[in-house]
């Protein structure tokens, strides 16, 4: 399965707490996001899952993120999650995720370490951190990558440079500490949310 929502934006909430949840997840998918990632080094990521699943399960990709073990797919998938995203490649982690019928988003840096991901059924790769090396890297290895591989630039994208990834040839980006920080209001997701929203659009024109 590769992806499929109608936007390829992963709105990243790492380091939300789950009475913050609703009210934040609310406002990104009010200004267009569909896939939304809550890593599991979140506090009370087994609270927060769930309720997020259960309230927004039926209108956008809603998986974890930060994923280092194949238990912890077998927890997730109870939970509902459709989507795994994890920092590294852990051939283990993408095979059980798989078979649970998961989108799959390894981080990966090198062809090797891309490669390897496919070989093991990831639908999607996660260049991270992206900003270390850089667009020009990128467009580099996606020249070798399958053309129908989605690719995401995860790591200091920003809505002034999301156009750069996209031109690169990335399918979208991971969006982590420049749409939501720990502890900031709602109204600043909202305003970050349609920032990156409109910057996508403009990018893809």
């Amino acid at each position: 399965m590769l992806w499929q929502t109608n936007l390829p934006l992963i709105a990243i909430f790492r380091g939300i707490k789950p009475d913050e949840v609703l009210g934040h997840i609310t406002a990104v998918i009010d200004a267009g996001f569909d896939t939304v990632e809550i890593p599991l080094n979140s506090p009370q990521w087994e609270q927060s899952i769930p309720a997020i699943v259960k309230a927004f399960g039926s209108k956008a990709l809603i998986g974890a993120g930060t994923v280092l073990k194949p238990e912890q797919v077998d927890v997730l998938a109870e939970m509902g999650c459709k989507l795994i995203v994890t920092p590294n490649i852990h051939s283990e982690v993408i095979h059980r995720a798989v078979a649970y019928g998961m989108t799959v988003c390894p981080g990966c840096a090198t062809a090797t370490e891309a490669f390897t991901a496919l070989a093991a059924g990831a639908q999607s790769l996660k260049m991270f951190p992206a900003s270390a090396f850089g667009p020009d890297y990128i467009k580099a290895l996606k020249a070798v990558l399958p053309p129908d591989v989605p690719v995401f630039a995860v790591g200091g994208v920003t809505p002034d440079n999301l156009s750069q990834w996209i031109n690169a040839g990335c399918t979208g980006a991971g969006l982590g500490s420049d749409l939501y920080r720990a502890g900031q209001s709602v109204d600043r997701t909202a305003q970050q949310a349609t920032l990156f929203v409109n910057a996508y659009r403009e990018a893809v024109q």
